[in-house]
């Protein structure tokens, strides 16, 4: 077969690189101190990119830390203010404390160039309006001079996104140097497929396939308990874990929802403003992206408010998906009445 194998979900596509990664993997090595189990060329493909994200509980993601960094791409941001907020391990990447710039993927796909006032994204936006069948859609990430500094903290791990609009749908390819099978791959599948769907609802297209190729798929040793935690989840249960049936994003998404969302993020991230689901409500945002915000809610009470558990009004409010996420990643944070099954 000379096709990725195909997945109806990429918790399925999750569980099949951990297991190839930790059981038949090709080299044992250390890259700058890093022990890791290592395969090259690994390849895969989501039916349905909407299906972005795992829910196991021996893998308690943070869905609001995903949110953020999807958000962080789109807005065409590199500061590390609000991105290190989510997740202070970003601080690492960062050369001066203020910017990241290898990892910034965003800021290279949708800030406009420099002297020509048109992002990469605008140009491959035009030119699948303008172009049935495309082939020429790529944004890409990785520069030459990314490798000038070997000591850089933060070389992209993203060379770039292929864009490719076919019958109606809006497929979408991705291409890795390198991804970490166990951390950064769930975190960048949830981000590129939400830029595909975006992508998608900006111009008017069903949502395509998925597909991602990495040169480097690595599973560092430190990770090794986990992930056989993982994996024995996901053999004992196949039929019986969670099930959430993922709402598209709305047709009618435009650029002014996400300036929207990362307009109130700010402000709940600085903790000037408290909201409940009727606040965020009139805001005239679509269903979806109040959701959203109040995910950005939750996070705020957990880290601005001390003990007290979150509210049970938000928790109600959020994705049912989102919901049992939140509860596993920080049950102590809970109120009592919450339901977890």
């Amino acid at each position: 077969m000379l096709a990725p194998p195909a997945f109806a979900s990429f918790e399925q596509a999750y569980a099949a690189v951990l297991r190839h990664v930790n059981d038949n993997h090709e080299y044992a090595n250390s890259p700058r101190g890093n022990d890791s189990r290592e395969c090259i060329g690994v390849s895969f493909q989501l039916a349905d990119p909407r299906q972005r994200t795992p829910f196991l509980a021996a893998r308690p993601i943070n869905p609001v830390y995903h949110f953020a960094e999807a958000l962080w791409y789109l807005g065409g941001r590199r500061d590390l203010d609000m991105i290190a907020h989510y997740a202070p391990r970003r601080r690492a990447d960062s050369r001066d404390g203020t910017t990241i710039d290898g990892s910034a993927y965003g800021f290279r796909i949708f800030s406009p160039d420099a002297g020509r006032g048109r992002s990469a994204f605008d140009r491959v936006l035009a030119l699948l309006r303008s172009e049935k069948d495309s082939k020429r859609a790529f944004l890409p990430v990785f520069r030459h001079g990314d490798l000038d500094d070997p000591a850089s903290p933060d070389v992209p791990c993203l060379l770039g996104l292929h864009l490719l609009a076919r019958e109606g749908r809006l497929h979408m390819v991705a291409f890795m140097r390198a991804n970490d099978a166990d951390r950064g791959l769930i975190a960048d599948v949830f981000s590129f497929t939400l830029i595909q769907e975006f992508t998608a609802a900006l111009l008017g297209l069903q949502l395509g396939t998925y597909t991602h190729h990495v040169g480097s798929m690595h599973l560092g040793t430190a990770s090794l308990e986990r992930v056989g935690r993982v994996l024995a989840e996901a053999d004992a249960a196949p039929d019986g874990r969670p099930r959430f049936t993922v709402p598209p994003m709305p047709t009618g998404t435009a650029w002014e929802h996400v300036t929207t969302v990362l307009e109130h993020e700010l402000l709940l991230r600085k903790n000037r403003v408290q909201y409940s689901p009727a606040d965020v409500a009139e805001l005239g945002l679509p269903a979806y992206w109040q959701r959203v915000l109040l995910l950005f809610e939750a996070h705020r009470q957990i880290v601005h408010r001390e003990a007290d558990p979150v509210e049970q009004s938000v928790l109600e409010a959020l994705e049912p998906g989102a919901r049992w996420q939140v509860e596993r990643r920080w049950p102590g944070r809970m109120p009592a009445s919450a339901v977890t099954r």
